[in-house]
């Protein structure tokens, strides 16, 4: 993919490794290629609550403008709004500033195509190119210069689309959500509660620097203890930039993508809606979705880690409907990236729909038991490679005698190493994991 992009866009330390000199490099080259043969053209751009947004934000349209593409500003929104909006105003592409569920620390650019969708391999690598080579680009004077204006109804434009995309209000329900201070905060409790329910809304007041803090779909113990607190039916947990959402039902127990996938896939084939009867997932899902799914006759195909490699076999395959462990959920029925608080909004009308809890309908799905260990290194690349780790992989793979699997990869958006190990056996798998952390530190070392 290049040095620059990564597996979800460009992300980095914000005024450190994502400076604003690359922010406007970015912005330019970006624009250029995106508004190649459409004059007057321009892009969406929005942003979430990141202390370091604003300086990115500004560098990034200054770039945009220098390009002679105009800039449409509609502030702080969710990571998915931006690809909707693209569409329904007519732009030749949109761009997020973010670092969805990362630190407060790190920011990140990541770009739509006009479609919504986000830019190819080699789209990427031709914005790359000109990065590098920025004389290649033509620099407008004059009333050829883009400018710059503010959407004041995206919000509400969002919300309504969101609104429309189910067919049922949620009255007597009652909802905590967890906005992790970042872009959920403004959208989804208003959202909620114009579809009838009672909100209780969490960390839903962003500062800058507390986006993610202890909240969020990362960490939801605060969302459990609010849900225990209040008597609430259900909570929903976003990530900074609302791509994402993880459930906790009515008695605090954690609802995960994969519990979420099996729930929505089974509701969409009892309405003949779950196209080419078909979900993809990635290899870190739990072997309890192929099951659970299997039992429905639900065909279930795997892609790596990474909602951009879950959209490519979406496209590939022509269905409609997949995501990840994590809760970054594509239903393209409605949208043409991962959307947190349309996945939400789907999986509360489900409960209406059926006046199941969501407890009952998150057993559907057995999971087995999976340990998940983050070992920060210095170069991914040289652990990976390491024939120490490989050989080390092999033991203890033994060790599970077939009754289980590992899985060990590289994170595409930090520095860190990922160990994930499932099987029946807690105390073996924390024994497994334990042992290949340990080699995982010492390559790194």
């Amino acid at each position: 993919m290049g040095a620059i992009f990564g597996t979800d866009g460009v992300r980095g330390v914000a005024n450190r490794e994502l400076t604003p000199e690359l922010a406007l490099k970015l912005g330019r080259a970006g624009a250029y290629v995106l508004s190649r043969g459409l004059p007057g053209a321009s892009l969406v751009v929005g942003w979430d609550t990141r202390i370091s947004s604003d300086m990115l934000e500004a560098a990034l349209t200054a770039g945009i403008c220098s390009a002679g593409v105009n800039v449409l500003k509609v502030g702080v929104m969710p990571t998915a709004a931006i690809a909707y909006l693209t569409r329904a105003l007519g732009a030749a592409g949109g761009v997020v500033i973010s670092a969805s569920h990362n630190p407060m620390d790190d920011n990140g650019i990541k770009f739509f195509g006009a479609s919504g969708y986000k830019l190819s391999d080699g789209m990427e690598e031709e914005i790359e190119q000109l990065v590098s080579c920025p004389d290649r680009i033509p620099a407008p004077v004059g009333a050829g210069v883009g400018r710059a204006y503010p959407v004041v109804d995206a919000v509400d434009r969002y919300v309504a689309f969101l609104k429309d995309t189910v067919s049922c209000d949620f009255s007597g329900l009652k909802v905590v959500v967890d906005c992790a201070n970042g872009a959920a905060s403004r959208v989804a409790p208003r959202v909620l509660a114009e579809l009838g329910a009672e909100v209780i809304p969490i960390f839903n007041a962003p500062d800058g620097v507390n986006i993610n803090a202890g909240c969020g779909s990362t960490h939801p113990v605060a969302l459990q203890e609010a849900v225990l607190e209040h008597g609430a039916h259900l909570g929903l947990a976003h990530d900074g930039d609302a791509d994402r959402v993880i459930a906790v039902d009515g008695r605090g127990n954690p609802v995960d993508g994969d519990q979420i996938m099996v729930i929505l896939a089974r509701a969409l084939q009892k309405k003949g809606r779950l196209a080419k009867n078909t979900v993809v997932a990635t290899v870190m899902s739990n072997l309890g979705l192929d099951l659970a799914l299997g039992q429905s006759g639900i065909r279930v195909l795997k892609t790596r880690v990474g909602d951009r490699y879950v959209l490519e076999e979406l496209l590939r395959s022509g269905a409609t409907f997949g995501g990840e462990q994590s809760g970054h959920i594509i239903m393209l029925d409605y949208n043409t990236t991962g959307d947190g608080i349309l996945t939400a909004l789907q999986l509360l009308q489900v409960v209406r729909e059926t006046g199941a809890t969501l407890q009952e309908l998150a057993a559907q799905m057995e999971k087995l038991p999976q340990l998940l260990e983050n070992v920060r290194v210095t170069d991914k690349e040289k652990v990976m490679n390491s024939p120490v780790l490989a050989r080390a992989i092999r033991e203890q793979e033994e060790r599970l005698a077939g009754q289980g699997r590992i899985l060990v990869r590289p994170s595409g958006t930090e520095p860190l190493v990922r160990v994930m190990v499932e099987g029946r056996d807690m105390d073996l798998l924390r024994s497994i994991a334990g042992k290949l952390v340990d080699v995982i530190r010492k390559e790194s070392s």
